[in-house]
């Protein structure tokens, strides 16, 4: 692998084989099972997680607790059938541009 996207869509091919081939062994296959809010409950968890970990300052806690925010965000695409590409286009779309600016023009 040669760069971060290339990680992120690895596990996310996996994610889709785990939907498309399911095991009782997966957790994966557990989240898709549970459905949309298993999932969201997980993504909750894991985003109070990262609070919890960049509040007490930990840099190993951060990454360990980041990456699983992005693991089940992931799920959330895969459940989804939403490529990660297309988050990654509209990261794209969005840079260069001031946040404030791009936040205003969503509601006009």
């Amino acid at each position: 692998m040669t760069n971060e996207e290339d990680i992120l869509q690895a596990v996310y091919q996996v994610i889709l084989d785990r939907k498309a081939n399911p095991t009782d062994s997966s957790y994966t296959t557990s989240l898709m099972r549970g459905g949309i809010d298993k999932i969201l409950k997980k993504i909750g968890e894991e985003a109070t997680e990262v609070v919890i970990a960049a509040k007490g300052g930990v840099h190993d806690e951060i990454v360990y607790e980041t990456a699983d925010l992005f693991f089940h965000l992931l799920v959330l695409l895969g459940h989804q059938n939403i490529p990660p590409e297309t988050v990654y286009n509209e990261l794209r779309r969005r840079f260069g541009t001031s946040g404030i600016a791009e936040k205003a023009n969503r509601h006009s």
